[in-house]
C-alpha cells in the first residue's frame, strides 16, 4: 500500500512553480516541498530539480538539514556569483528507520505533524508576520506574503539573523513514538484552512491518502475563492495549493 500522496493545484492563476519529491535510500525517507516564488515554467523546471536534488542528499544524509543546507550552499554560491534567478519556500522531512524524524526549512512551507487528534505545527514560518507580529500597540502585523529566507538566496544564517533574527535555514526534531501521519503543505494549501478555522487533523484523516491530499488543497481553493469573493466579487483570487501527505511509524 502506498505509503504516501502529493496533489497540486493551481487555484486562480495561469501557472504554479511548486515542486514536491520523495527519496529513499537504506530505509530512509525523505520528503521534500518547494513553493516555487513565480510563475515562470524555467522556475517550475528550476523548483523539480532542486526537490529531487534536496530529496537525495537528505535521505543519503538521514538528515533534513544536512540535505537542504547541502543544497542551499551550491544555490547561495551561484546566486552570489550570478544573481538569484529562481527561488522558492522549502521544507524537508526525514524519517530514518529507529531514528527521530528530522525537519528543516527556509520559507514559509510548512510541516504538520498528525497524532493524538491534533495537528501539531513543526515550523515557524520565515516572513514579516513572524519578524513583526502583532501587538496591542500595533495590531497590523507584518506581511505574511513577504517571505524572509528562501532556496535560491544568496544570504547566510548570519545574514539572515541579523537582519530579521531567524536564521537561513532552522531545523526541529520531532520522536514518532506510534503510527502518524506528515503534512508538507504550501501556504497556499494551508493559510485558507487556518484563515477559516479548519481542523487540518480532520481533513488529513481520511484513509485512503490520494484523495485525503487531493480533498485538502481543493478545498484550500475553494475556501480561498469563496473568502475573496464575500470581501469583492470582482476580484476573486486564490493561490496555488501544493501539499504531500505521508504516512509514518516508529
Amino acid at each position: 500500500m502506498r505509503t504516501y500522496a502529493t496533489a497540486q493545484h493551481t487555484g486562480t492563476d495561469p501557472g504554479q512553480c511548486d515542486a514536491t519529491a520523495v527519496r529513499t535510500v537504506n530505509g530512509t525517507r525523505a520528503y521534500v516541498l518547494l513553493d516555487g516564488i513565480g510563475r515562470r515554467a524555467e522556475t517550475h523546471q528550476w523548483a523539480l530539480g532542486a526537490a529531487r536534488q534536496i530529496a537525495g542528499a537528505a535521505a543519503r544524509r538521514g538528515d533534513a538539514e544536512a540535505g537542504l543546507r547541502h543544497v542551499y550552499n551550491l544555490h547561495q554560491e551561484d546566486a552570489a556569483h550570478y544573481g538569484s534567478e529562481h527561488q522558492a519556500a522549502a521544507v524537508v522531512a526525514v524519517k530514518a528507520p529507529g531514528r527521530s524524524l528530522t525537519v528543516a526549512w527556509c520559507g514559509d512551507a510548512r510541516a504538520y505533524l498528525m497524532e493524538r487528534g491534533i495537528a501539531v505545527r513543526l515550523t515557524e514560518d520565515h516572513n514579516k508576520r513572524r519578524v513583526y507580529p502583532p501587538t496591542a500597540l500595533y495590531p497590523y502585523s507584518g506581511n505574511r506574503n513577504h517571505i524572509t529566507s528562501f532556496l535560491g538566496s544568496d544570504a547566510t544564517d548570519e545574514d539572515r539573523q541579523r537582519q530579521y533574527g531567524h536564521p537561513a535555514i532552522e531545523t526541529t526534531i520531532r520522536k514518532i513514538t506510534g503510527p502518524c501521519r506528515l503534512l508538507l503543505a504550501s501556504d497556499g494549501a494551508y493559510e485558507p484552512h487556518e484563515d477559516a478555522g479548519h481542523c487540518l487533523f480532520t481533513e488529513c484523516d481520511g484513509d485512503d491518502l490520494i484523495p485525503t491530499v487531493r480533498n485538502l488543497v481543493n478545498l484550500a481553493v475553494d475556501t480561498a475563492v469563496k473568502t475573496c469573493r464575500a470581501f469583492d466579487p470582482c476580484r476573486v483570487y486564490a493561490d496555488n495549493a501544493t501539499a504531500l501527505l505521508a504516512d509514518l511509524a516508529p
